[in-house]
């Protein structure tokens, strides 16, 4: 059974940074390709990043790709989302989740399993 669970949310100021963690087991962070998404009130959800079970590819949402930065911690079995120069406009529910096919997916529908969400909320 793949468990996900997010952690690392919170209210921050526009401008400021979070790091969020998506605790696993070993053998799920060495056998999925993993991701986050976002949904955001009354908006669809949407791919933050990924990476594939090796670690060595990563994907980003271009609106997203220089202020995010996604990897894995073997020690900790977590996958990380670092989120610098944080906007309003990027409050929302991120949500972890793992894909059985193994690569860093943009669309949603290539991940099995997902996490319940850490909120993330931007004040100006």
């Amino acid at each position: 059974q793949v468990q996900l669970v997010e952690s690392g949310g919170g209210l921050v100021q526009a401008g400021g940074s979070l790091k969020l963690s998506c605790a696993t087991s070993g053998r799920t962070l060495n056998s999925y390709g993993m991701a986050w998404f976002r949904q955001a009130p009354g908006k669809e959800r949407e791919f933050v990043a990924g990476i594939d079970v090796i670690g060595r590819s990563t994907s980003y949402a271009d609106s997203l790709k220089d202020r995010v930065t996604i990897s894995k911690n073997p020690y900790k079995n977590t996958v990380d989302l670092q989120m610098d120069e944080l906007k309003v406009d990027d409050t929302a529910v991120y949500r972890c989740a793992a894909s059985i096919y193994g690569g860093s997916y943009y669309s949603s529908e290539k991940y099995q399993y997902w996490g319940q969400g850490t909120q993330v909320t931007v004040s100006s």
